[in-house]
């Protein structure tokens, strides 16, 4: 999930910066074991993930985020892509149920840390959703038609979202695992994709730019504030994204994306506030 209002740091006219939260969780070892779907099975260099993921995390840290990084899931070789596993809203955090069985004991562990910050809701089986497939623009969440997340998971996120005043649509989507390696929000509610993963009728009413055809798995970016960080393989991208105005960040994620990731999947990113049936420190 992208968060697209106010500054990433700083303070302006008396008003306090806003507080976020990035939840990460640590590479396992068995990386190289998950799931794989559009791409092969390159050997990945645990050394260099690593290293790629403490640069992730600082970066993150560096635009203003608490940074809270998990251990709970080293036995789960997919662990290390905590946004499936969750969508926070402002108002409630709901929790995945991934399309893949070999992903859902990941659930809990990333549960144990986001009921500190919100009240939860769950999306239960024979109903499929992961938080790849999701990407909110205001109070429209758009929905992608993968082999993840099926029709009853975006109709069971349709029904907890309705009282918040959110509209789910669905998109429909080829030849990518997720929603958001083809489609993610730039800061403002436009939309960066690439067309040719896309059915781009799907997204009528927004404005679209695309990212460069030899950069197609670019469109996947994480908006904080007004930087947007986009991976260092992507240069072009980087680039688009700055001629626009934005704070364009790039951190290397060459690893990853090798296990099919892209740079919202490692992270959960959202304003830490006050939930009123949470426990609250004392005054």
């Amino acid at each position: 999930m992208s968060l697209t209002e106010g500054p990433s740091t700083g303070v302006a006219a008396g008003i306090p910066p806003i507080r976020r939260v990035a939840i990460t969780q640590v590479p396992p070892a068995s990386l190289e074991q998950g799931e794989r779907s559009y791409v092969g099975r390159d050997p990945i260099d645990m050394a260099n993930a690593r290293a790629q993921h403490a640069a992730y995390s600082d970066l993150l840290h560096q635009l203003g985020c608490d940074l809270v990084v998990l251990n709970a899931n080293q036995g789960c070789p997919d662990g290390v892509f905590v946004e499936d596993m969750a969508i926070v809203f402002d108002e409630i955090a709901v929790m995945a149920m991934p399309g893949a069985p070999s992903r859902r004991a990941e659930i809990a562990g990333v549960e144990q840390e986001l009921v500190n910050h919100r009240r939860l809701a769950h999306i239960a089986l024979p109903a499929t959703l992961d938080g790849g497939d999701v990407t909110v623009v205001g109070r429209v969440v758009l929905v992608g038609k993968s082999a993840r997340t099926n029709a009853e998971g975006a109709a069971a996120l349709a029904e907890i979202l309705k009282p918040y005043g959110y509209v789910v649509r669905r998109v429909g989507m080829r030849n990518c695992l997720h929603l958001k390696s083809a489609c993610t929000a730039l800061p403002g509610g436009r939309l960066l994709v690439n067309p040719a993963w896309l059915e781009l009728q799907d997204l009528a009413g927004f404005d679209i730019v695309e990212v460069p055809r030899d950069e197609p798995f670019a469109a996947d970016i994480l908006t904080i504030g007004r930087s947007v960080v986009s991976a260092a393989e992507h240069p072009k991208t980087a680039a688009l994204i700055a001629s626009m105005g934005f704070d364009s960040r790039t951190t290397p994620l060459s690893e990853f994306a090798k296990a099919e990731g892209g740079v919202t999947c490692m992270s959960l990113v959202f304003e830490a506030r006050p939930q009123p049936d949470l426990p609250q420190p004392a005054a």
